[in-house]
């Protein structure tokens, strides 16, 4: 889905929504900063895989759909820190029953799986 999308005013509300949402990090921030402001380097130590520079990028993105705050404190070194705007907490409380429901299927989906079998995802060996 492409940025375009997350302004689009001819798409419905859910594509609107996702596209906001869209990516990799997105989600896991927004659940990181729910529950507390972060400074840049607790993210990218707590997100194995999460460079600095996608970080800074995403957060950008964020900031710009109006879903996270940055803030920046004078001194030496410049302390910044990102926290949710209201906006940003309205979506993150609207993704919870998403996020129930996918835990519901994961947990569906581990007692269908017998041991041993291919996981998702997995390719079958011919």
């Amino acid at each position: 889905m492409t940025r375009s999308r997350a302004r689009d005013l001819n798409v419905c509300g859910v594509t609107a929504a996702i596209a906001v949402i869209d990516g990799k990090w997105k989600t896991i921030l927004l659940w990181l900063l729910e529950s507390a402001p972060r400074r840049p380097g607790e993210l990218v130590r707590r997100l194995p895989g999460l460079t600095e520079k996608v970080l800074t990028q995403t957060l950008r993105e964020m900031e710009a759909d109006g879903l996270v705050h940055r803030e920046v404190h004078d001194g030496r070194p410049l302390k910044t820190v990102y926290s949710l705007t209201d906006f940003g907490r309205e979506l993150s409380e609207a993704l919870a029953p998403l996020s129930d429901w996918g835990h519901r299927r994961l947990e569906k989906l581990a007692r269908e799986t017998p041991t041993g079998e291919a996981q998702a995802g997995s390719l079958p060996v011919s």
